[in-house]
């Protein structure tokens, strides 16, 4: 049997509706990651799918996928990571911008936002003039905040990017308002993932368009929420040698570290 080109495994990878509309950099990098030329077709398709299931699919409940009406609480609670930080919202936001004047125009640039951009209500009350961008590889979910930012007349919007496209995500940045807040909420792990150090790689590109970044990570564990065992010490060290630390804290079994250029 002739044996299928990569091209033509991207195809049938995303040819289920769950990987339909992810970027294509992500896929190509995911099937690089496990593509073993002595593996038949069906078993590299299947294991690059099971690696983007476990990537893209382990917070996102299945019913976020259809980008009907929703409202924001009921969105919020569906995905895992917007679930356990649901009643931290006002606190974190109130932590991050409180150095700004409440009617000072600011941007917020959200790298991997899933549906964080549901929690624009909360971020009003701190500041009404912020301008929210987001970046997500789940196409589904692109669609369902821009629906919700247009219908409620946001001043929002999300762009369907991979954050392994670093020019298009510094493009991005430098089009918005200074000041330019960063948001990588729980990222650094599927980053790392898929490809080793380039989170670090990525901070570097972005940080000079950026006032500053604030950075998370999960230090429980889903569901269960005990405590990890492993703490990000590697991606903690590398920020306070590199970089001016502004603020460290935990809200619901996340860790926030705001950082900025020294």
């Amino acid at each position: 049997m002739e044996r299928k080109t990569k091209q033509e495994l991207i195809k049938k990878i995303v040819e289920k509706k769950e990987f339909s509309d992810l970027p294509e950099k992500d896929v190509i990098i995911s099937l690089e990651k496990f593509y073993k030329p002595e593996n038949p077709d069906y078993e590299n398709v299947k294991i690059t799918r099971n690696f983007l299931r476990k990537i893209y699919s382990s917070f996102t409940s299945r019913k976020l996928l259809n980008p009907k009406e929703k409202e924001a609480n009921w969105v919020l609670m569906k995905h895992k990571s917007t679930k356990e930080r649901y009643n931290f919202y006002e606190e974190i936001y109130f932590r991050i911008f409180k150095e700004y004047n409440k009617d000072q125009s600011l941007s917020i640039i959200d790298l991997g936002c899933g549906v964080n951009g549901f929690s624009f209500d909360f971020i009003k009350k701190i500041n009404s003039k912020i301008k929210y961008i987001g970046v997500e590889a789940i196409g589904q979910l692109v669609k369902l905040t821009n629906f919700f930012f247009k219908k409620n007349k946001f001043l929002g919007d999300v762009f369907h990017i991979s954050l392994f496209e670093e020019e298009k995500i510094c493009d991005l940045i430098r089009m918005q308002k200074s000041p330019r807040v960063v948001f990588m909420f729980k990222v650094i792990d599927s980053l790392e993932s898929m490809q080793r150090n380039y989170s670090k790689e990525l901070i570097g590109k972005i940080l000079p368009f950026s006032d500053k970044i604030v950075l998370s990570f999960a230090t429980k564990s889903l569901g269960s929420r005990r405590n990890f065992g492993a703490q990000r010490n590697w991606i903690v060290k590398f920020l306070e040698e590199n970089y001016t630390i502004l603020d460290d804290f935990e809200f619901g079994g996340e860790r926030y570290i705001v950082f900025k250029h020294k």
